[in-house]
């Protein structure tokens, strides 16, 4: 580690020290309007059995800071509304009459943000009692930096990459299908490349604490509106890496993600925890905007190749025939999106 790396990580454990709570009285969130070091933006959609267990070790992790807290409802259909009402007083509540997609409920609440630095958090992620401090001393210490991400891990430990590359259709191809394992090694390669002590370089990270600087939402905007859901912080990375920020994933620090906590209220999730139709819809809106027409046809051509793949594995392993039906139904939505998305040039919601 060089003096540089070594004195920034000094000062970040003496601001965590510092910042721990001299006693136990519980930690109130800065009103609406008030001067605040960061603003968390909390989208909601019925998921009130894990509100208070996310702001719990929100306000833990605020311990020393002024944090806002700003939870945007979309039309939960559980008692979300009546939690956050009565239990959560000094949270900032907009509540949505229809579920507007994740990243226009984010864009909703900057008009009450005006910290120098906003976290989107999820609901089903849960922040250390360091995480908030040493997320915002390494920003201010890293100028440079536009968008920051920390480690997750699961309930039982299991460490998932929180930092990743831009995806592609040939790279979602050789994951999915398991096929040419040496350029998935590669890939990983590339990232393990940009690893520093404490610090990950990439192309992107996961929207479950999502870390912005006030001054990269003012000039680059934050989500597209066009994602309902999914996609929308691969887009907004691309745009901030545009623009000349870095983005990247700290790894002293972390939290606890559960992962399709408000999704698998809208029925049966993929293995990577996420709704299938809107994947595959916010997929083709991606590639069409960043590589065009052909982008979105080699992305749909793999993702046809990869179910044939898949169906002729299955029968050479013996399985039930029964479960053929998934990737028929996965290259039907595909079909199927492609023509309601105009070859991925409008959503469809």
């Amino acid at each position: 580690m060089t003096n540089k790396n070594l004195g920034a990580e000094i000062a970040c454990d003496a601001a965590c020290d510092s910042a721990r709570p001299a006693s136990s009285a519980p930690i109130r969130f800065a009103s609406s309007g008030q001067a605040a070091d960061l603003d968390v933006i909390i989208v909601n959609y019925n998921t009130g059995h894990l509100l208070e267990r996310c702001i719990g070790s929100l306000r833990l992790a605020a311990a020393g800071l002024s944090v806002q807290v700003v939870i945007v409802d979309n039309a939960s259909r559980d008692d979300s509304l009546s939690i956050i009402r009565q239990r959560l007083p000094d949270c900032t509540l907009i509540a949505n009459a229809q579920n507007v997609g994740f990243g226009r409920a984010n864009n909703q609440a900057l008009a009450a943000c005006h910290a120098p630095y906003v976290l989107l958090l999820n609901t089903d992620a849960f922040v250390s009692t360091d995480t908030l401090v040493r997320s915002l001393t390494y920003m201010q210490a890293k100028q440079h930096i536009g968008v920051l991400g920390v480690s997750l891990h699961d309930e039982h430990g299991h460490g998932v990459n929180a930092g990743r590359v831009f995806p592609s259709p040939w790279h979602t191809f050789l994951l999915q299908t398991g096929l040419f394992k040496r350029f998935l090694q590669e890939e990983d390669a590339v990232l393990a490349a940009r690893e520093k002590p404490g610090v990950r370089e990439c192309d992107w990270v996961v929207g479950c604490y999502y870390l912005i600087r006030r001054s990269v939402i003012d000039r680059v905007g934050l989500f597209d509106p066009r994602y309902f859901l999914y996609f929308e912080e691969v887009d907004h990375c691309r745009a901030v890496w545009k623009a000349g920020w870095t983005i990247e994933c700290l790894t002293t620090t972390g939290v606890i993600h559960i992962g399709g906590a408000s999704a698998k209220s809208e029925g049966e999730l993929n293995v990577g925890r996420q709704i299938p139709e809107l994947q595959i819809e916010s997929g083709l809106l991606y590639y069409r905007k960043h590589d065009g027409l052909p982008g979105v046809l080699f992305s749909a051509g793999l993702s046809f190749l990869t179910d044939l793949i898949l169906i002729v594995k299955h029968l050479v392993k013996r399985r039930p025939l029964a479960g053929l039906g998934v990737f028929a139904r996965h290259s039907a939505a595909v079909g199927r999106l492609l023509i309601q998305t105009r070859l991925g040039t409008r959503p469809t919601r």
